[in-house]
């Protein structure tokens, strides 16, 4: 594999894998929060940070779950100083995700104190009908609530998360969310499809035939949440993602442009030193490997350039600026599969899929509408295996 960018600084990735309790649409990997479990986490995290390269400065950080907001402020403070220590330089941007129902003034006291640029907030929907459908526990109220807080925080960045195409969720409750979310003012919104991952509750319920997937109906809310978030002065960089000026969550967009993380955690993902590898999705299997000094890397993918530039064309046709097909081959010239790539987007093009500009590709308006398919279809490539 190519290495252009071996002394480039790394991202880093925190699973927190607590939560309350299972969101209906939740796939990721998630526990109970009971204080012995909570306790062998953080020592468990003490080693892992421990083993964090420290030839690489890491310049963004993001805390996912679970629920890293549902940890007390001083597992918060444990956690972040244990972090910061076996960093060379404190992180540019930090973003820490939190449910409305874990926001309190201590922790974000604590979070700001470490150096957290940005809290996001898991909303989904201010309709109470809406988040019981989906089994989340924080009521409409408690999202104002919660938001005050943040605000007083004073955090330079703020993100709050929506849903769309949620059962039963009409296109004028959707235009309600979207304005909602937008008179609270946040930095940064992210849009997410409702999809059925398989061994969720909502899984089960599609293949009871309790829920159904409406194609044309996510269509809509897809355009119409795209046309009056610009309308709302939010621009959009990626097909889900929104922000104000200087908003944008470079940890993310360092992720689909095929850099290096780091993920620490049960089930966190990596991709550095020439490989994708995941920790196990189980807590005391996690806890007892780090225990015993020997990190253990799961799914192990090694990477080769054909590869990483099928992901970097993939996911970078994402983000409205799309890509630089020449840059990519520069950057991974050991890839064979580039006259193939080169054609296949060529043919996007002809299809009205794909604007064209001096090697710069990107996705327009219907495009965008189509842009899983279009990744299906450069994953079929020849060289991927």
């Amino acid at each position: 594999m190519s290495q252009p960018h071996a002394t480039a600084p790394i991202g880093l990735y925190c699973h927190v894998p607590f939560c309350a309790s299972t969101c209906d649409f939740c796939a990721f990997y998630q526990e109970k929060p009971r204080r012995g479990d909570l306790d062998r986490y953080l020592r468990a995290m003490d080693l892992e940070f421990a083993c964090l390269p420290g030839d690489r400065a890491v310049d963004t950080v993001f805390w996912g779950g679970g629920t890293p907001g549902l940890l007390a402020a001083k597992d918060l403070r444990r956690l972040g100083e244990s972090l910061l220590k076996n960093l060379r330089t404190p992180p540019e941007e930090w973003t820490v995700e939190m449910a409305p129902s874990t926001v309190k003034a201590d922790k974000l006291s604590v979070l700001k104190d470490l150096g957290v640029t940005r809290i996001s907030m898991g909303v989904q929907s201010f309709h109470a009908e809406l988040l019981e459908s989906l089994g989340r526990l924080h009521s409409p109220k408690q999202i104002d609530l919660a938001w005050e807080r943040v605000q007083a925080a004073g955090f330079p960045q703020t993100n709050l998360d929506l849903m769309f195409a949620i059962p039963g969720q009409s296109l004028e409750q959707w235009e309600s969310d979207i304005r909602q979310a937008a008179r609270l003012g946040p930095t940064h919104l992210s849009t997410y499809c409702l999809t059925f991952e398989e061994d969720t509750a909502l899984y089960v319920k599609l293949s009871q035939g309790k829920v159904s997937i409406d194609e044309e109906k996510e269509l809509r809310f897809y355009e119409r949440g795209w046309e009056l978030l610009a309308e709302l002065g939010y621009a959009q960089y990626e097909v889900s993602n929104f922000a104000r000026p200087g908003a944008a969550c470079i940890h993310n967009m360092n992720t689909w442009r095929m850099h290096e993380w780091v993920g620490c955690g049960p089930s966190a993902a990596s991709q550095y030193g020439g490989e994708r590898y995941q920790r196990p999705a189980n807590l005391d299997a996690w806890c007892r490997a780090m225990e015993s000094g020997e990190p253990p890397k799961a799914e192990r993918v090694a990477l080769y350039d054909d590869l990483l530039l099928a992901d970097a064309v993939i996911f970078g046709l994402r983000m409205n600026q799309g890509i630089h097909l020449g840059a990519l081959e520069q950057r991974f010239s050991r890839a064979k599969n580039f006259g193939a790539l080169e054609a296949r987007l060529a043919g996007f093009a002809e299809e009205g899929l794909i604007i064209v500009d001096d090697g710069q590709y990107r996705l327009n308006h219907r495009g965008r509408l189509l842009c899983d398919a279009i990744g299906s279809a450069l994953m079929d490539l020849p060289g991927q295996s």
